[in-house]
């Protein structure tokens, strides 16, 4: 996303699109200023209790994902908003995500 001044953005936060590529967690993408993974499950279930881990984890933390739920998949979008697109803190955000789903069930998926 480009620089809006309108906005408040904060390009100075932002992380280029080589940073983002080199820094990016295991089983996460980078697209159109966002960083985002699908997570799958054996049931809806665990899909929608490992929904709630995120939130809780995204609580405690202070940064929060974007959240889609299907059936047995789970969607994280992170992307920093008063910067306008990926910052330091989602890439800690999706390493915390995937340390979570390490304990869990879930696979994680490339969309």
């Amino acid at each position: 996303m480009a620089y809006d001044p309108r906005m408040g953005y904060d390009p100075d936060r932002l992380l280029s699109d080589g940073d983002v590529s080199m820094l990016k967690p295991e089983g996460w993408w980078g697209d159109d200023g966002q960083l985002f993974r699908e997570f799958t499950f054996d049931s809806y279930q665990a899909g929608v209790d490992f929904a709630v881990a995120v939130a809780a984890l995204a609580e405690k933390r202070g940064h929060h994902p974007d959240i889609h739920i299907f059936y047995k998949r789970v969607r994280l979008n992170f992307f920093t908003h008063d910067a306008g697109g990926i910052t330091g803190a989602d890439i800690e955000g999706a390493r915390a995500v995937n340390e979570l789903a390490g304990r869990g069930t879930a696979e994680g998926g490339e969309g």
